[in-house]
């Protein structure tokens, strides 16, 4: 038996306002699957949330989506999917464009519904005129369970899950569940994660674990794997290993999975440039252009164009408005022939240097965390609970961009300040 497990595709995402941004994503995804599913002949392909990039998705977005998806459909492969964060219904309604391409017999989305409190699955099934939505599917000797997305609240679900696959597995069975969530030690998120003992007690009743959500690559005892988001959303995530896995299962059960990442993708780069002690602009901009002549990677034939970061940083000693940004965006594009080059002005005047002092090449989550815990210790009312405060507004930015419902960042809120 041989299946694809990819995650967090993130069709439609316009990373940067590009226009050729959706178009990456589509592309990346598609070779994956062409190479890897096509070709490898899988017997199925598991998607574990965020297929979407938005709720709300735009036409093309949704050509995408059908171009890919009839791809497997006409090699015979079937799909079996989970909601994420991004892709979920909302509360008040049953519709969604993803439960549309359920609806074209094109995938499977896959969930246990809550009666009273308490998880129950059944088969999922459907007729030419009426679906019935179930939570597993068999394929060949396969058994492949859902879940749905549980935020802040997923070890809360997990023992429920676990009773719940308990009294549906089916006897000789390699079982299968697709999970959206961080998990402790490997998240990127501040939301809460899921504990590594809590996700542990589904090694009862699961054989492969195929999780979602964190846009790196990671396994947990050749068991729980997490393939990492196709394609970069962020530079923030362009030292992260991404990818797909293909796995196979011996007859024992015995899992190999090998990692993916031979695919088309759109390359990135991040450079840093230290302000410190440059009294002029225009000495400031010849600095920068010197490194971007000597580090910055050039457009090559027949690959896709490079998206360039140029950040400063340090202490500025002349105001803001005299950096020649838009000099040097424009230079340093005409040098590499990139796609687009990104300038990041976090440099600060030496009379407010906040974080100025963070390494050359943090990312946006630690600036970000610096910067709030900087401002946090210089109030006496919370400086002696620092690290509280700051996952508690960095968390709830985090869910609020999620489309949590108010309710639940209250009680993370809560949870972090009482």
């Amino acid at each position: 038996m041989k299946f694809l497990h990819i995650s967090d595709v993130h069709l439609g995402c316009t990373r940067y306002q590009l226009e050729e941004s959706p178009k990456d994503f589509y592309l990346a995804w598609v070779d994956v699957l062409r190479k890897y599913a096509v070709e490898e002949k899988v017997d199925f392909v598991i998607m574990a949330g965020d297929f979407f990039h938005k709720r709300n998705v735009p036409p093309e977005t949704m050509n995408h989506a059908f171009a890919g998806l009839s791809l497997l459909k006409d090699a015979g492969i079937p799909v079996l999917t989970i909601e994420g964060n991004h892709d979920q219904k909302h509360n008040d309604t049953e519709y969604s464009w993803l439960r549309s391409l359920e609806n074209w017999h094109l995938l499977h989305i896959l969930e246990p519904r809550n009666v009273e409190g308490k998880f129950v699955y059944e088969p999922w099934d459907y007729d030419n005129e009426n679906y019935i939505r179930g939570g597993f599917i068999d394929i060949g000797r396969a058994r492949i369970f859902g879940s749905a997305w549980y935020g802040a609240s997923a070890n809360w679900a997990i023992p429920m899950l676990t009773e719940a696959i308990k009294q549906n597995q089916r006897e000789g069975a390699f079982n299968i569940l697709l999970l959206h969530t961080d998990v402790e030690g490997h998240q990127t998120h501040p939301i809460p994660a899921l504990s590594i003992a809590n996700l542990k007690e589904l090694k009862a009743v699961t054989n492969y674990v195929a999780l979602g959500h964190t846009h790196k690559c990671y396994e947990i005892d050749n068991w729980a794997f997490n393939p990492g988001s196709l394609e970069i959303t962020s530079i923030d995530e362009y030292r992260e290993t991404r990818g797909a896995w293909l796995v196979e299962i011996a007859e024992n059960n015995e899992v190999v999975a090998r990692h993916i990442r031979d695919y088309r993708q759109r390359p990135f780069q991040r450079i840093g440039f230290d302000v410190t002690g440059i009294a002029e602009p225009k000495a400031v901009t010849e600095g920068v252009l010197a490194k971007v002549s000597g580090e910055a990677r050039e457009a090559e034939s027949n690959e896709s164009q490079p998206i360039i970061e140029v950040t400063l940083r340090g202490h500025l000693g002349f105001p803001n408005s005299l950096l020649e940004l838009a000099k040097i965006r424009e230079e340093a594009q005409k040098m590499t022939d990139a796609l687009h080059v990104r300038i990041k002005n976090h440099s600060a005047p030496v009379e407010y240097a906040v974080a100025a002092d963070l390494e050359e090449d943090a990312s946006r989550e630690k600036l970000e965390r610096r910067v709030i815990e900087d401002l946090i210790v210089r109030d006496n009312r919370y400086k002696n609970r620092v690290e509280d405060i700051s996952e508690a507004v960095i968390g709830a930015k985090r869910m609020a961009l999620s489309d949590e419902e108010p309710e639940k960042i209250l009680d993370f809120i809560s949870l972090k300040t009482v």
